[in-house]
């Protein structure tokens, strides 16, 4: 008999079959068979998913909300790992890949039973991803507000943890009005004002009004103002030059950096006279954050990671 070599595509399909057969026969318990309505139409998920990859930031942060089992997730942009803050709640996690490139054979070998995917998912990548678990692509608009609760109760549903996700979701919402009332006592109404920036290397970024973390600022009593330099649909603003400073000043500048490069760039810039003018730096109020955290994650966890920090920015001021 003579023996054929497979391609590497071939092997990997092979792959996938074999996965997806196990996984017929494995079985799951606590939660009955639904529907849960997806990008690409319903999907139905049988059972309690107990081995589960995150193909996005926001899902692994509802994931582990949750308490359900992630078994591998992608990187946080720019890092080489998942974000610090939920790197403690994450463990020893598989990396299946970042944010724009999946590792299908990372996939596979975690043998998932479900799969949360990116909401701009292509539907070539979601097919492939099929062939190995129920796959979950966000269909939740960006750039409002509640999105980060819609999909919370999205990836919840087909997690089988929807009273978990509301136990969750009460939690955040609480503690929104803390720190709301916090913003209220110890910030005159005036001085509300507020930009959301990413530094990069190549100059500052100004965020999107309607970004995540944006609207969690707004929650609190701050007014968010990106000056009409955000193009609508876009997150943020083409870079600016050290001599267009200005037009990102505020009473409160809330700053991000994402990787080394970007610490080093905004140092270089603290020193420039454009800098030392802005109201914010005048004032003390510039308020220097984790960009992992603050542009690139979502979910409950992510947003009481950020409450915690605009917290500790309010307390800090002089009464």
């Amino acid at each position: 008999m003579t023996c054929r070599t497979l391609t590497p595509r071939q092997t990997l399909l092979r792959s996938i079959a074999v996965l997806a057969l196990s996984a017929m026969g494995a079985g799951t318990s606590l939660a009955g068979t639904r529907s849960v309505e997806t990008a690409y139409g319903p999907v139905t998920v049988n059972g309690q998913p107990e081995r589960v990859v995150t193909l996005y930031e926001g899902a692994l942060d509802t994931t582990l909300a949750v308490d359900a089992n992630p078994v591998g997730a992608v990187i946080t942009r720019a890092g080489s790992d998942v974000a610090d803050y939920i790197k403690s709640r994450a463990g020893d996690i598989a990396i299946v890949g970042a944010p724009a490139e999946t590792n299908i054979e990372a996939v596979i070998s975690v043998r998932p039973d479900l799969i949360l995917a990116a909401p701009r998912t292509n539907e070539q990548q979601y097919q492939l991803l099929s062939r190995i678990a129920p796959v979950i692509v966000s269909d939740v608009p960006m750039f409002q507000p509640d999105s980060w609760e819609r999909e919370t109760r999205l990836f919840a549903k087909a997690l089988g943890k929807e009273e978990a996700a509301e136990q969750v979701i009460a939690k955040v919402e609480s503690r929104i009005g803390e720190v709301a009332a916090l913003v209220e006592a110890r910030i005159p109404e005036a001085q509300r004002d507020a930009t959301l920036i990413r530094w990069m290397p190549q100059g500052p970024l100004v965020m999107a009004e309607g970004l995540f973390s944006a609207s969690i600022l707004q929650a609190v009593g701050f007014r968010i103002d990106d000056n009409d330099l955000v193009k609508e649909g876009r997150p943020h603003s083409e870079p600016l030059s050290l001599e267009n400073l200005s037009s990102m000043d505020q009473s409160w500048v809330f700053l991000a950096t994402l990787n080394e490069d970007g610490d080093k760039a905004l140092e270089a810039a603290r020193q420039s006279a454009a800098f030392a003018r802005l109201d914010a730096v005048e004032h003390d109020r510039v308020i220097t954050v984790s960009g992992q955290l603050w542009t690139s994650a979502t979910g409950p966890l992510a947003v009481l990671a950020i409450l915690d920090d605009i917290e500790a920015a309010v307390t800090a001021i002089q009464p």
